[in-house]
């Protein structure tokens, strides 16, 4: 989801069940969102590898891997990487970049993995997405059971102050000649992102709808799933967490 971030609850089109299944499954999301800095995505990954000081050949799940561009970076840092993602389209576009330590699957993050991994990595706000709230809690349960005995999990979440404070209710984004008309608001506990376009001829709408979580959510459900909350940043240079003021929660925990 975009962060970018005045908050209204106006009477808002209905969100379809899994709205994250048809829209990461469509080209347009990946042409709306093709500007992302992914220079600053790599220096996160460089710091974060770092501050866990993974051992050589470490085993790394990158957990809503899109198309697989950052698990193809950790891949270059010399880890034995596995990018999973719900999307089978995006998993078939990653699975070009494939070798002998690298690969991709299709699978629910709900669901633990059999293997156990040295680091678990969920990025760029790749929670919150479900309809049951309790599938939240399954999905911590599901990172703890994935971890090996000395394993370290992360999880980089939008700082939902900061986002609210800052929200843009309306935008209009032009990318590849297409328009897309944008409108965010809060809504029951959730950031929604409702997106409209036309291409050739036809109309598309999307909606994204986050789980407003924010520290002290992810503190009660860490709690609940037995997961120990080591260290929390606030940016992709790993420094201090400030609830109005930062712009990521990351939060490092085993």
């Amino acid at each position: 989801m975009s962060e970018s971030s005045k908050s209204s609850t106006d009477n808002q089109p209905q969100t379809p069940v899994n709205w994250y299944s048809s829209w990461f499954d469509t080209p347009y999301y990946h042409i709306l969102y093709k500007d992302r800095n992914y220079r600053e995505a790599q220096v996160f990954m460089d710091n974060l590898t770092h501050y866990l000081n993974l051992p050589e050949k470490a085993t790394v799940l990158d957990l809503a891997c899109g198309k697989g561009r950052h698990s193809i970076y950790l891949n270059q840092l010399g880890f034995t990487v596995l990018g999973a993602d719900l999307s089978e389209n995006s998993i078939t576009e990653a699975n070009k970049n494939t070798n002998e330590t690298l690969h991709f699957k299709v699978h629910d993050m709900r669901e633990p993995f059999e293997e156990k991994y040295d680091a678990i990595f969920n990025l760029f706000t790749s929670f919150g997405y479900f309809e049951n709230d309790e599938d939240n809690l399954t999905t911590l349960k599901a990172i703890k059971e994935s971890l090996s005995e000395y394993g370290f999990a992360v999880i980089d979440f939008m700082n939902v102050a900061q986002v609210l404070e800052t929200l843009v209710p309306e935008e209009t984004k032009t990318v590849d000649e297409i328009d897309f008309q944008i409108k965010r608001y809060l809504k029951e506990g959730h950031i929604y992102k409702e997106i409209d376009f036309e291409d050739k001829g036809q109309k598309f709408h999307f909606t994204e709808k986050v789980k407003a979580l924010t520290l002290k959510d992810f503190e009660e459900l860490m709690e609940e799933a037995g997961i120990y909350l080591l260290d929390i940043f606030g940016d992709y240079k790993l420094k201090k967490f400030h609830k109005t003021e930062s712009e990521r929660l990351i939060m490092i925990f085993k």
